[in-house]
């Protein structure tokens, strides 16, 4: 059924006839006047019938259309069968059951019956968010994401069901896939199909211990301390006194006592020493506790590969003070670290040595071997660093990912930094009116901050109430940089002890990102003394920490001549995995405007072109980006054919467990579907009571759909090409 309706009042309805009239009575004046030409009929015609349709718009027309349902109404119920129903805190006979089980008992007995036998409806019962594998959804890296999107089942229903009358929806509320299921309900409500809701869990968590997340580097170095970071949850009403152990199969190869604070949430690391080289799949676990619903959550695996890295350092001082000194010594006896040092005496030649370099590499080429650099109690201006070196450092440091370290003296050097390219990577605000710095008759240490307490630059013991005590004994200072205050986005590791102005404590030991790379700042020149009765113990691990922690973004995948780093260094599928590979030509100089391809292969779905582009700024870096729609391993390909450079790595991108056991019911979106929709929700004891509303619903009303034609595009542009037609009728037949 259909019909025209017209919104205007009756004196517009008039006024548009006669304006309809009047275009008509003008045409025939203009046809006689004319000799009443065949061609100047056919314009007027077309020109009165624009007018026509004109008017006719200005009525507000409505073309409304009725479809009354033949078809039998239909009511559907959606039971969700998603692994969070498997949680187990529902009451039945004394005994605790999963909501699965619950639901799987109201779906044996029928409990839709009385709707078919009271009302005249077609039942259809579906299922949802089933794992095709419950295997496979404890793979962490599994391609095929596992979850529930209510709003992409809600949708499914109304689209799919032709008379639908009534939505039966029994589930924990849990969506953690794609949009909000309320755009979904706004659908029902427009077409007033109430959605009912039935509530099955309860409103708090069990009792539990969970292991949420462990955030592991993507390789560590062979005979160096590993951190690797967690997350427990506790539901348990008490605190639990537990022990994390990191496991290889079998094998144990680190533990920590832990404190876990009742009902919420804990961060910790814990760390390990590798003795092999190699790719380990390692897994991270707490015993299960007697008060626990749930005893398979409590351990997760992850990988994680051991490498060797030869690290390239250049230290860079005026004066061999005993700073200088210690650090150079400490560096130069690491395997692992490839040392070069660079003395700029004051109004002499450069110092040197074993290990000296005659002058600062003060070109791209030259510098960009460097994984990390130690600028000391040196400035810019003669017989120091250039404004051009200032420049290269900054670009190092930013492009490709380098490490930088600012270890100022008693010279007061530093200050001249501020004047150079430089400045922007300083962590903190130096007093310029100090610029000797602050010496003390007492002596005065370092003090950790909160940070400072669990970050691996100043773990010197795995347990951290030790560390924070070591910290505490080691030999202080006299002298320190004079500091305002830490720029934003700085994040400070230890202060003054005895030092603080308006901002607070004077930050002593900061760190902060510096576009791909990361810059260190050390406020006072004594971190030597921490030798005292201990020799190299603390003094060696803090400065091979440092340098180490540094360039660690730099050899995430390495061959001759071409560098690939990534971010985040552990993905999880959903995020935007940054690219940036680092290409050299054949004569070891940074690649400018090369053509640079790269490729990356899906765990399942296929491959795909990565289009890099050329950082501006000479360094030789290319960037790209994909985003991570799969969980598994993704074969990367860098290649720089016309100079033989070619690297192959894989990034393994984790799948997020969305589905997770011993949640609380997501009450609140239950009861707004049903609240929006103009239905109900439940809980699980009122099953029987929701039924019976269901079965008195009436008849779905007739479908009324209105075509606006007055708002239009389409009707709009057709009038308008009727009025452009006719104008340009007139002018091809000589009408003014």
């Amino acid at each position: 059924m259909s019909n025209w309706s017209l919104t205007a009042p009756t004196f517009s309805i008039l006024i548009s006839i006669g304006v309809v009239l009047l275009s008509g009575w003008l045409g025939w004046g203009i046809w006689n006047r004319n000799g009443r030409r065949r061609n100047i009929a056919i314009l007027e015609v077309l020109r009165t019938i624009a007018v026509t349709l004109l008017a006719f718009t200005l009525l507000e027309p409505e073309f409304i259309r009725r479809i009354i349902r033949t078809e039998q109404p239909q009511i559907s119920i959606l039971n969700d069968h998603s692994e969070s129903m498997l949680t187990r805190d529902i009451v039945s006979t004394n005994e605790i059951i999963s909501r699965k089980k619950w639901l799987d008992n109201q779906n044996k007995r029928e409990f839709w019956k009385e709707l078919e036998d009271n009302s005249d409806v077609l039942v259809d019962i579906n299922s949802f968010a089933s794992p095709t594998n419950s295997a496979l959804t404890n793979n962490l890296t599994n391609s095929e994401e596992i979850g529930t999107d209510l709003n992409s089942i809600l949708s499914a229903e109304i689209d799919q069901k032709k008379n639908l009358k009534a939505v039966l929806l029994l589930s924990d509320g849990d969506w953690n896939l794609g949009s909000s299921p309320i755009s979904a309900a706004t659908r029902y409500r427009d077409k007033e199909i109430p959605i009912y809701s039935i509530v099955t869990g309860q409103d708090q968590p069990i009792a539990d211990l969970s292991m949420e997340d462990i955030s592991a580097p993507a390789y560590g170095l062979f005979g160096e301390q590993i951190s690797i970071p967690y997350t427990i949850q506790s539901h348990l009403p008490r605190d639990v006194s537990t022990e994390i152990r990191l496991m290889n199969g079998k094998e144990l190869l680190a533990s920590k006592k832990i404190s876990l604070p009742a009902k919420n949430r804990f961060r910790d690391s814990i760390m390990w020493y590798p003795n092999e080289i190699g790719e380990f799949d390692l897994r991270l676990e707490f015993p299960v506790e007697q008060d626990e619903e749930l005893k398979d959550n409590n351990s997760a695996k992850f990988n994680i590969g051991v490498r060797v890295v030869k690290l390239n350092v250049l230290v860079v001082d005026s004066q061999p003070r005993w700073e200088y000194r210690f650090l150079r010594n400490a560096l130069a006896r690491d395997p692992g670290v490839d040392l070069n040092c660079v003395l700029l005496h004051p109004k002499i030649s450069p110092g040197g040595g074993r290990d000296y370099l005659s002058s600062f590499p003060g070109s791209r080429e030259m510098l960009s071997r460097y994984d990390v650099i130690f600028i000391g109690d040196v400035g810019v201006g003669e017989n120091q660093l250039s404004k051009k070196d200032a420049e290269l450092i900054r670009g190092l440091v930013e492009q490709q990912g380098s490490g930088l370290v600012f270890m100022p003296g008693r010279r007061g050097n530093q200050i001249s930094l501020m004047n150079s390219e430089l400045r922007e990577l300083m962590p903190v605000v130096l007093n310029q009116d100090k610029p000797k710095g602050i010496g003390m008759n007492n002596e005065s240490m370092l003090t950790l901050s909160t940070l400072g307490r669990r970050h691996l630059l100043t773990r010197f013991d795995a347990d951290e109430i030790t560390n924070d005590q070591i910290w505490k004994m080691l030999p202080g200072f006299y002298w320190s940089t004079a500091v305002t205050k830490s720029r934003p986005g700085t994040e400070v590791l230890a202060v003054h002890s005895e030092l603080r102005n308006q901002f607070g404590r004077i930050p002593l030991l900061a760190i902060r990102n510096a576009g791909l790379g990361k810059v260190l700042f050390m406020g006072t020149d004594s971190a030597w003394r921490w030798r005292r009765g201990v020799e190299d113990k603390f003094h060696y691990r803090f400065w091979s920490q440092v340098a180490r922690w540094m360039a660690h973004k730099r050899h995430l995948a390495e061959k001759e001549g071409i560098r690939l780093s990534f971010s985040p260094e552990t993905p999880k599928v959903g995020d935007r995995i940054f690219l940036q590979a680092t290409v050299l030509d054949k004569a070891g100089f940074p690649l400018e405007n090369g053509d640079v391809k790269g490729e990356f292969l899906y765990p399942k779905s296929g491959e795909e072109t990565l289009n890099l582009n050329e950082i501006k700024g000479g360094w030789g870096v290319y960037s790209t980006e994909f985003s991570a729609k799969e969980g598994g391993d993704y074969k990367i390909k860098i290649e720089a054919p016309n100079h033989d450079r070619k690297l192959e790595t894989k990034i393994i991108v984790s799948m997020p467990k969305r589905e997770k056991l011993g949640r609380p019911v997501n009450r609140p979106i239950l009861n707004e579907i049903a609240s929006i929709t103009g239905g109900e929700s439940a809980n699980i004891d009122d099953l029987g009571e929701i039924i019976k509303k269901i079965a008195v619903l009436p008849e779905p009303k007739p479908v009324e759909l209105r075509t606006l034609l007055w708002s239009n595009p389409w009707w709009g542009g057709f009038i308008l090409l009727l009025l452009i037609t006719y104008w340009t009728g007139r002018k091809l037949v000589g009408l003014v």
